[in-house]
């Protein structure tokens, strides 16, 4: 158990550090930094929503960097083929086949715009995402743990696009949304990314010590009546659910299933051993709930007319 509580304050500590690093590249976006940090070492995938500019890619950039891990990017386009990402067999020298590792071999892959692309090609991340493997030509290869996706999307451009399937949002632990900078912030990103300055980010874990804290995370002890606001949570999602409030029976088509259930247990873990608390309560739920729930809701036509956000419903829940 000591060596337990000595991790969690290694654990506490190793954040603060990153966070450190990472503001030395990435000016504001706190919340953001928090959430995918808290999904990387949940073990969990995330999806970035954010109009372009707002350095969805630089801010993982740095987090591969910091934490020593391999880094691959992909640009999903419409004529993108699942080989791309996952690679494809050529004829070597000898006629003989030979397997050549696409980008998702690497420890934190960026999807970037991934609702560009055809869903066949969007399927292609499923099995990595979930099984975190890849199967060509009969043959399985194990993905280079810790595996970590993070897709992006533009909420702007919606021509030419090709939304997500559910199943496919599901596996996404966190929806994070970005937002534009403050007045201040701004300006001081103006003026780091206009001089001549350059920046460099100290390593401050590695793979092992990755998958200590992952697995760390999952042995944090948590009460039943945490356990049970957590599927309360989810339950009043469900319009079908008697529990179910009245805005919910009014406003939305569909609600979450029990991976919502998992994904607000283990981030409240998660949330709960980065300030410093050995079990989490029912605030560290509803700290990730937003990010859990915003994409696992499935508003109707009446919440759209009547201009009423997935925000706004998810608040009304607490």
């Amino acid at each position: 158990m000591t060596n337990k509580v000595e991790l969690a304050k290694e654990f506490s500590q190793t954040v603060l550090g990153l966070k450190r690093e990472i503001s030395k590249v990435i000016i504001g976006q706190d919340d953001a930094v928090d959430a995918v940090l808290t999904s990387l070492f949940s073990n969990g995938h995330c999806l970035l929503v954010g109009v372009p500019g707002l350095a969805k890619t630089l801010l993982i950039k740095t987090i591969a960097e910091a934490l020593d891990l391999s880094f691959n990017r992909v640009q999903f386009t419409p004529d993108l083929m699942p080989s791309d990402i996952t690679g494809s067999e050529i004829l070597d020298s000898n006629r003989a086949f030979k397997y050549i590792k696409g980008p998702i071999f690497a420890n934190i892959v960026l999807a970037d715009e991934i609702n560009r692309t055809p869903p066949k090609t969007q399927a292609a991340l499923l099995e990595a995402m979930q099984e975190k493997s890849v199967t060509t030509a009969g043959k399985t290869y194990n993905l280079p743990l810790p595996f970590f996706v993070l897709a992006t999307q533009n909420p702007i451009e919606q021509e030419g696009t090709y939304p997500l399937p559910e199943a496919q949002l599901d596996r996404f632990m966190f929806n994070i949304v970005l937002d534009y900078p403050v007045f201040d912030d701004e300006i001081k990103i103006i003026k780091e990314t206009t001089s001549e300055k350059q920046i460099s980010v100290s390593k401050i874990a590695n793979t092992d010590k990755i998958i200590e804290f992952q697995s760390l995370v999952r042995q944090v002890p948590i009460a039943d009546n945490v356990i049970e606001y957590a599927v309360s949570l989810v339950a009043k999602t469900r319009p079908m659910n008697t529990k179910a409030p009245d805005l919910i029976k009014e406003y939305i088509s569909y609600g979450a299933g029990p991976r919502a259930g998992q994904y607000l247990v283990l981030g409240a873990k998660c949330n709960a051993l980065i300030r410093g608390k050995i079990s989490p309560d029912i605030e560290d739920i509803q700290a990730v709930a937003f990010n859990v729930l915003r994409h696992r809701i499935v508003k109707n036509y009446k919440a759209e007319s009547d201009g009423i956000s997935i925000e706004q419903i998810i608040q009304k829940l607490f």
